[in-house]
């Protein structure tokens, strides 16, 4: 919790020490400040037996995070991905989040929340849905060890919330309270933290409970393409008809050229509540036995709610006059003249949640000096549901429009039309598609580990998880005049004042001369108005699928010590694992089950050896392995009825497979001081890879039932438009390896290695990494050389403290450079984010040794988010900011 830190022995608590971290002296260590809680991560670190980083609870509680994935890219070689301005997910030395395992206490899981498109359907774990508070210790193991969990590729990251009898004997009490500010919606709101524990008098019983909540709302304000397309042919271009005269050079040159789909600015607000708890009961009756049950909740709303003034090109081009255009060096028709545009203004509103539950049981039993035995199981539920997901859409079929993209970031769009006035628009089209996704573990392992001399300890035991994966969704979609009658010629309902509000926009970046205010649906009044949710959802037969994986097996591991002529620790083994899996979706509207298993033999060698007792030389060798990603394994798929594009999945597809090669140099030149550098290889043998291909929905062999009216693929399709349209057919199949390979420099130095007096209490942290990763890219038949998705080529952070006990001051930046993540649409190679630079600060003073006084700030430098579309011309997709957050309160320890 906030105000207290342990550095935990292996015997009195030690979730850092029984996840392989280090040993400590039998005596808890109390951290009550900056300095020492990165002392006692720098001394896990040393005595570790692989390559890990450690944080322990004064770290994550006294950085300016308001999560957990904002604590640990501090960690060298791990960066972030943000979802409303915070971390959401992570990326280890190059391979994105579902190249990860996380455990919870010792138990792996997975945790998923909404994002900006839909669920993370996938293995990746979402980090914003717990609160930083609520843990004590963040381990992240970055190679592998036989009796390591299997499943990564990139790391396996333990979070730990502490043992009750780490805290002593007696009772005490912890509780932090702050207001949170947004200087871009002037939102204030709070966030507050509690711990209790108790133990008895001989520290044999204890127990505690922690509670951490926080409701606030964050600002998204930009702009957004919808990426850029081309191959569409206008109606006309500078007066000429394009359908009659198709040659025409203007007609010709912009259909070949890109045109954003669908331009606009808006606001996205998210409005979020985070609620967590832990509570745990150990007991230690004797030294030989301990018995400790955990339990941990967490609870994440969101309402997101987006207010769209937009220009609706997709799909709608031949309809659509163009003229005074201007194509620049990329092939982009920048700047253009549209009249008889679809303006469409839009609002949109989802409701969220995840529910996360976790209870763990471990009881650890010696038999003599040599002999122990670790019995551990458990069980983990994350059930996100979307019961609400509304869009209710606004359209003027013949407005006149302007737009000018010659600053991608922040481009010049103007309605010549009046869109302020509700009476030129009709209700035109309106969407309902609520959805869930739910995940299982079952877990249970025993650990036997025996010390025949000092030096060697021999460790076995068996395993068993099942983990349960299952979605669903269904739709209550439509245009007006499908659903209900409308008037000759119309397409929609009229629109007057009561169905509609005025939106303004705010600070979006926007260029002088830009439209600011339009209507946009009241929603509550357009979904009475529409009986929205009183209509019948119908459940997506491609959206409806599921998976469930059986791992069993075992792990032999050989731990030793050797003295002379240096001294040299390591381990060395092997892990079976045999994974059965049965994949459940729908195939032509059939419901099939598809069953399949294999095995995977695992070695693993971890070597470290000291040539001074302040110097370590490390290296690692091992094999390992990530199922692959859940949407894909599947069978079927769905369909973009905007886009014409069919994605299937494949239940055959093998997993990612890879030699892992690490070494790093370590120098302790002093106490609380170190300097690394790691070196990494990821021989990645197999990994699976998207293909596409061009086909029409005859040969697909989907029935028309799936199909929704108003859409543009149903009236192509149904209504006989294009019925031989080709669409966009995406499955993953089998590919070649690739190699990732990087290298780690990370320093924490406190000045009281080289000074004393006033110099003493500041320090420096920081570190860079390199990645650089490799893999062919199928594009158009032409493979080109990319990155893997989610690898920025670069990555760094690093704070400089003061802290003398009293009073500290922290600044804290992040740097993340550019990455892709993965294909994109429409003619475009690849998509993806520019380069980030986040800046953070924390201000702390000790009224009195109970009290502490707390400022911190995030994202100083309100940095905007700039995502592209195609690698090469770096395309305006979206460019966002969410704000400066100061928060102010306080900390009572009693």
């Amino acid at each position: 919790m906030p105000a207290v830190a342990m550095a935990q022995d292996a015997d009195a608590a030690g979730t850092v020490a029984e996840d392989g971290v280090g040993e400590y002296d039998e005596n808890v260590i109390i951290v009550s400040g900056f300095r020492e809680s990165l002392n006692a991560a720098v001394a896990a670190k040393r005595e570790a037996v692989g390559q890990v980083d450690v944080i322990v609870a004064e770290d994550i509680a006294k950085f300016p995070d308001t999560n957990l994935a904002e604590s640990l890219q501090r960690i060298p070689g791990v960066a972030i991905e943000r979802d409303a301005g915070e971390g959401r997910q992570i990326t280890v030395r190059g391979l994105g989040a579902q190249f990860t395992r996380v455990r919870v206490n010792g138990m792996e899981t997975i945790a998923t929340s909404v994002d900006g498109a839909s669920f993370n359907r996938d293995r990746a774990f979402d980090f914003n849905v717990f609160a930083s508070e609520l843990f004590n210790s963040i381990v992240v193991n970055k190679t592998a060890s036989a009796s390591l969990d299997e499943g990564s590729l990139g790391a396996v990251i333990d979070l730990n919330t502490g043992n009750p009898l780490a805290y002593g004997a007696g009772t005490k009490v912890v509780a932090t309270v702050q207001g949170r500010y947004n200087d871009l919606n002037d939102d204030i709101s709070p966030r507050i933290a509690g711990l209790f524990a108790w133990n008895n008098a001989d520290e044999t019983f204890g127990l505690s409970a922690s509670a951490a909540w926080s409701k606030y709302e964050t600002p998204e304000l930009g702009n957004n393409s919808v990426r850029w397309a081309n191959n569409a042919t206008f109606r006309s271009v500078d007066g000429v008809n394009c359908t009659t005269s198709p040659a025409d050079v203007g007609c010709v040159e912009v259909r070949n050229a890109f045109h954003p789909r669908i331009p606009r600015y808006g606001l996205v607000n998210h409005d979020r509540e985070r609620l967590g708890a832990t509570a745990a009961i150990q007991f230690r009756p004797s030294d030989s036995t301990d018995i400790e049950i955990d339990a941990l909740y967490s609870n994440f709303k969101e309402d997101r709610d987006e207010y769209w003034g937009e220009v609706l090109l997709r799909s709608n081009e031949r309809n659509i006059d163009l003229s005074n255009y201007t194509i620049d060096g990329d092939n982009n028709v920048i700047s253009a003249d549209l009249t008889n545009a679809w303006i469409r203004n839009e609002r949109y509103h989802r409701e969220s949640e995840t529910d996360f539950y976790q209870i763990s049981g471990r009881l650890e039993q010696s038999f003599g000096d040599t002999f122990t035995a670790t019995l551990q199981g458990g069980f983990s539920k994350s059930d996100a549901t979307i019961p609400v997901e509304t869009t209710i859409i606004f359209d003027d079929r013949d407005g006149d429009y302007s737009y000018d993209y010659s600053n991608m970031d922040f481009p010049l769009l103007v309605f010549n039309t009046d869109v302020t006035d509700p009476t030129n628009f009709q209700l035109a089209e309106f969407r309902d598609r609520p959805s869930s996704v739910e995940n299982k573990f079952k877990t249970v392992s025993l650990d036997l580990e025996w010390e025949p001399v000092d030096g060697l300890k021999i460790s076995t035991g068996p395993f068993f998880r099942q983990f349960d994966y299952f979605t669903t969704s269904a739709r209550r979609d439509s245009q007006y005049c499908s659903a209900f009658t409308c008037a000759t010629g119309a397409y929609g309902a009229p629109v007057t004042s009561d169905l509609a509000e005025l939106f303004e926009l705010g600070d979006a970046g926007q260029p002088s001369g830009n439209t600011n205010a339009w209507v946009v649906p009241d929603l509550d009044a357009t979904t009475a108005f529409l009986d929205l949710y009183n209509r019948t959802a119908t459940t997506q037969q491609g959206d409806e699928r599921g998976v469930r994986e059986k791992t069993m097996g075992g792990f032999f591991q050989t731990d030793f010590e050797i003295e002379t002529p240096v001294r040299m620790t390591g381990n060395f083994g092997v892990r079976y694992a045999k994974t059965k899996q049965t994949s459940q979706g729908f195939v032509s509207g059939q419901y099939v089950t598809i069953k399949r298993d294999y095995d995977d033999f695992l070695p693993a060698v971890n070597l470290n050896i000291f040539p001074s007792d302040d110097f370590i030389i490390r290296g690692a060798i091992a094999q390992v392995v990530t199922r692959p990603s859940l949407g894909n394994l599947t069978p079927g798929g769905s369909v973009d009825q905007f886009n014409f594009r069919i994605t299937s999945g494949n239940p055959f597809i093998d997993p990612y497979r890879a030699w892992n090669y690490d070494v790093s140099l370590e120098y302790y030149f002093a106490p609380g001081a170190i300097v690394s550098l790691a070196g990494f290889i990821k021989d990645v043998q197999s990994f699976p890879v998207g293909e596409s291909l061009q086909i029409t929905w005859a040969q697909s062999g989907l029935p028309n039932s799936l199909l929704t009216s108003g859409t543009p693929v149903y009236d192509a399709i149904v209504n006989g438009t294009d019925p031989n349209r080709e669409f966009e057919f995406r499955t993953t199949t089998n590919g070649e390896g690739a190699t990732i390979k990087g290298v780690e420099l990370g320093l924490n130095l406190p000045f009281s290695a080289f000074t004393s007096g006033a110099l003493s209490d500041f320090g420096v942290l920081g570190n860079v990494t390199y990645v650089d990763s490799n893999q062919e890219v199928n594009f158009g038949g032409t493979l080109y050389d990319a990155s893997f998705p989610g690898v920025s080529k670069y990555s760094a952070n690093g704070t400089v403290y003061y802290d003398n006990g009293r009073f500290s001051v922290r600044v804290s930046g992040a740097y993340r450079s550019d990455y892709n993540t993965g294909n994109s649409g429409n003619g475009n190679f690849l998509e993806g984010f520019d380069s980030t630079f986040n800046l953070d600060a924390s201000i702390r003073y000790k009224l009195t040794d109970k009290v502490e006084l707390l400022i911190d700030g995030n994202n100083l430098t309100d940095q905007y988010r700039y995502r592209w579309t195609d690698e090469f011309a770096r395309r305006n997709y979206e460019n966002n900011h969410f704000g400066r957050i100061i928060m102010v309160g306080a900390r009572i320890e009693m």
